[in-house]
């Protein structure tokens, strides 16, 4: 019903008095759900004057800067000491930004503190080895992205002129970059207001609008979208000299998802915005974000065998085209969980006779696939055939120069030992 009170809104230098048409007032909009405050400003309301568009505009600023400054006040505070955190550079963000895809910060330090040592630019990654650069990204996974990154180094020395882009439409041209990573380098390394939104993004901004609906629907994922746009654009325009607020606002909406809004356990009693958290009041945190019933997990066996002969070990290249194309490995095959390695050995290796030794079993999980790989040593004496395998021999001391990977890389530690 309408309150008694009186709202005046002025705009061109015009002032209208007006009935306030909601059961509130401008100070209480901390309780409006933000999924409702963020959209008023589209809502048709039945005071169709410029009165009451003010007052949406109004309302859903003030719901923007409860989140905003409470979360540029806490990142100011809390803000982990990240080495991509001390520099501008927008090539070190990107090389960052790639490597912590699918993969942890405490892992991803020392890869990129190695990483920017030995490629500390666009030329020096676009001019560089294939082979040093699969060495450098070794172990991390989803080897992809590091072959993306030299086509995408390549096309800026190119065409830019070695200049890492600062235009979102340029750096959305580049191989492996989407949407988030642009909007990163945007805001982090040039302090644009591009929004970004990751896993963490999401985690906070369903759980404080109260969204409940299945989040990677295209529809809930466009809202979230536009709620990080405003968040962004309103942290910039309320921006003083000196400061950097869109940096320093997306990357606390990140940092709040990783260190306090986790996907288990939050630590709710230290969150900035936990007076604003819709999932709080209504006791929803354990069932949002609602996730989509994940595909079921699929179990695959490998065997693999690491063929020694005269001080040499046999490997093989990936493909080009293929997964992990480029790095080298063991001749392994995904097998029946009947096969018998011995036997298999013989037949797929043209050996007599063989006697394996079982080096270790490595497990990994890649998406929905459990992989267990069982790597065996074997020793020959003459130099074998091989079949029809294509590889090399090399040294053993030389094992360790050559990109391989992840797991296989795993399995020389265990031999060297």
């Amino acid at each position: 019903m309408p309150c008694a009170s009186r709202n005046r809104c002025s705009d061109s230098g015009n002032s209208t008095a007006i009935s306030c048409p909601f059961a509130i007032t401008v100070c209480c909009v901390s309780l409006i759900p933000l999924d409702d405050i963020l959209l008023l400003n589209s809502v048709q309301v039945n005071y169709h004057s410029l009165a009451s568009r003010c007052l949406a505009g109004r309302l859903a600023e003030m719901s923007l800067r409860s989140i905003v400054a409470p979360l540029l006040k806490w990142f100011a505070e809390n803000a982990r000491d990240l080495p991509w955190r001390r520099t501008r550079d927008p090539y070190a963000i990107w090389v960052s930004e790639i490597m912590l895809q699918q993969t942890q910060v405490k892992t991803v330090i020392p890869y990129w503190e190695r990483w920017i040592k030995k490629l500390p630019d666009i030329t020096a990654l676009a001019d560089a080895k294939e082979e040093t650069v699969f060495k450098l990204w070794e172990g991390l996974g989803y080897y992809s992205r590091v072959r993306n990154m030299q086509k995408a180094a390549r096309l800026i020395r190119d065409l830019h002129k070695g200049r890492f882009p600062s235009g979102s439409q340029d750096i959305l041209k580049l191989p492996g970059v989407g949407r988030y990573t642009c909007g990163a380098v945007c805001s982090i390394a040039y302090n644009q207001p591009e929004p970004i939104v990751d896993g963490n993004v999401i985690r906070v901004i369903s759980r404080v609008a109260g969204i409940d609906e299945p989040i990677k629907s295209k529809p809930v994922m466009d809202r979230v979208w536009s709620y990080a746009n405003d968040l962004v654009k309103h942290a910039i325009a309320r921006q003083k000299p000196g400061q950097r607020n869109a940096s320093a606002f997306n990357q606390s909406m990140m940092e709040l998802g990783a260190m306090v809004c986790t996907p288990r356990n939050p630590i709710c009693s230290e969150c900035p915005l936990k007076g604003r958290c819709e999932a709080r009041k209504k006791n929803k945190i354990d069932y949002i974000p609602t996730l989509v019933k994940r595909a079921a997990v699929m179990k695959r066996r490998y065997i693999g065998f690491i063929i020694i002969w005269n001080g040499k070990v046999f490997v093989q290249r990936r493909l080009s085209g293929g997964v992990n194309a480029g790095f080298w490995e063991f001749p392994n095959w995904q097998v029946d969980a009947n096969v018998d390695p011995a036997d298999f050995a013989k037949g797929n290796l043209s050996l007599n006779q063989v006697h394996l030794e079982l080096l270790i079993v490595i497990n990994h999980s890649i998406t929905r696939y459990r992989n267990r790989l069982e790597m065996f040593i074997l020793r020959v004496s003459r130099k074998p055939c091989l079949g029809r395998l294509h590889g090399e021999w090399v040294p053993m001391a030389k094992i360790d120069k050559l990109p391989l990977t992840g797991a296989h890389r795993k399995a020389t530690k265990y031999l060297q030992d």
